[in-house]
């Protein structure tokens, strides 16, 4: 039997992901050579750590980019209601694989997970220019700039963690990762997952056939 499929992310959603998914990996690549003396060998993965050091920031900035970008799509889906509330209450039942809440497009975790990042990313970028060498870091103290080094360092330990449980979560509820590549996912997820969603979109498709069927009428001019 044919699965029922909802439509999660579109196509653009969908690569505006992975580019910030890819540019999250090389940067806490060379992030973590930077500043862990242990990990400098993985600077190699670009070349030398000089081109590492250049490419940084510069693949901060697409990140940046790509991440607000996501931030203007989905903020509006993001505020916490006392469903999310009784879904984060409930998380070890959620755990053994039972759903709570009448949740929407995203549950309580997700929405604490986005702020997160939301927030990280902010801090990021602030430190981040502060830092840049040779265009910006001129303008700083080096005590600002020793402060900013150590914020950003903590900014961005948080974000691995915080994206650590992110992919986690995606591959431990089944038919997450399916969402994000092929930007679809089953009615049976959804109606699990996500029932308010789930019964919002059954009734957009239901009103998008009826007016596919609508006959296209105009009322002939009175005289």
């Amino acid at each position: 039997m044919k699965e029922k499929l909802i439509q999660r992310y579109n196509r653009s959603e969908r690569i505006n992901h992975w580019i910030v998914a890819v540019c999250f990996v090389l940067l806490a690549i060379s992030g973590l050579a930077f500043f862990y003396p242990a990990f400098f060998w993985l600077t190699g993965v670009f070349g030398t750590p000089q081109l590492a050091r250049i490419i940084h920031p510069f693949v901060g900035v697409v990140m940046f980019i790509g991440f607000f970008v996501q931030f203007f799509r989905y903020w509006k889906h993001n505020f916490l209601d006392k469903e999310d509330v009784k879904w984060m209450k409930s998380v070890k039942t959620v755990l053994k694989g039972h759903e709570v809440g009448d949740i929407g497009k995203y549950n309580g975790g997700q929405k604490g997970m986005f702020w997160l990042m939301t927030g990280c990313m902010i801090v990021l970028l602030c430190t981040g220019i502060i830092a840049w060498r040779p265009y910006f870091a001129e303008l700083f103290p080096i005590p600002i700039i020793r402060l900013a080094l150590l914020f950003h360092a903590w900014a961005a330990l948080i974000l691995i963690a915080g994206i650590i449980v992110h992919v986690y979560a995606a591959f431990w509820v089944k038919g997450t990762i399916r969402a994000m590549v092929e930007g679809v996912v089953t009615q049976k997820w959804a109606k699990k997952h996500h029932p308010r969603w789930y019964r919002e979109m059954l009734a957009k498709n239901e009103q998008a056939e009826q007016d596919k069927v609508k006959p296209n009428i105009t009322p002939k001019n009175s005289r």
